[in-house]
């Protein structure tokens, strides 16, 4: 499983403070048998190709629902990789840096916002790059555009922070990215202090905030796993 430990030295989500968490949500564990069926279904309203054309629009009109069979749909899609790298990895590199600083050029800001909108393309659940691309439209004082994305990111949030209560093996949080445990501790402003592999399939953390007490989380990756070995099954 060292696979999931990869992706936590390429995010920097952590580092813009633009998105706010949920802070109750009305669990619901997802149904992935109905969302495969669904999202593979070409004359389902939750197809996924429908949905993914709906969220890259810059409107804010997608349903709670659609956001959650868009998230999971992730699974069922063919180019479906959870351990897929960054988008054209040298582009990143010349960016990355800039996230660091407290001010940029009108060149640089350009920069930013091509390589994040380029990556959400092609991975329109990368939380990194959404938030990334809310921060330079904030930054470039394009307001509209920003509230548009931050929904957008928001749902995503909440999809995840919904599947489960999260504290516990038997109500686990369920993601489609390993990288998106990650994530979304940095997006509620928590640290990591230990991971944790446990069988049959599900990463178990200890977090802390400013401090406090360390809070433990689940997350399942059966789901993200089976498709992963469907593909790759010399790998079991």
């Amino acid at each position: 499983m060292k696979k999931l430990l990869i992706f936590l030295t390429i995010s920097i989500i952590g580092m813009i403070s633009v998105v706010a968490a949920p802070s109750r949500v009305k669990v619901t564990k997802p149904n992935l048998d109905s969302i495969k069926v669904e999202s593979t279904n070409e004359k389902s309203r939750f197809y996924y190709p429908y949905l993914r054309k709906k969220f890259m629009a810059n409107d804010t009109v997608m349903t709670d629902e659609e956001y959650r069979y868009f998230y999971y749909g992730t699974l069922y899609q063919e180019d479906f990789n959870p351990y897929r790298p960054p988008y054209h990895q040298q582009e990143l590199d010349s960016v990355q840096h800039l996230y660091y600083q407290n001010q940029h050029t009108h060149s640089e800001l350009k920069a930013m916002q091509r390589y994040a909108e380029d990556a959400i393309k092609d991975n329109p659940v990368d939380l990194v790059q959404l938030k990334n691309r809310i921060y330079v439209y904030e930054k470039q004082g394009k307001v509209n555009l920003a509230k548009i994305w931050r929904n957008k990111l928001n749902h995503l949030i909440y999809v995840i922070a919904s599947s489960g209560e999260g504290h516990s093996i038997e109500s686990p949080w369920v993601v489609v990215y390993p990288r998106h445990e990650f994530d979304i501790f940095n997006i509620y402003g928590k640290v990591v202090q230990s991971q944790q592999y446990e069988e049959p399939h599900y990463d178990h953390f200890q977090v802390t905030r400013k401090g406090d007490t360390p809070e433990d989380y689940y997350f399942d990756l059966g789901p993200l796993l089976e498709q992963y070995y469907l593909k790759h099954p010399t790998e079991l």
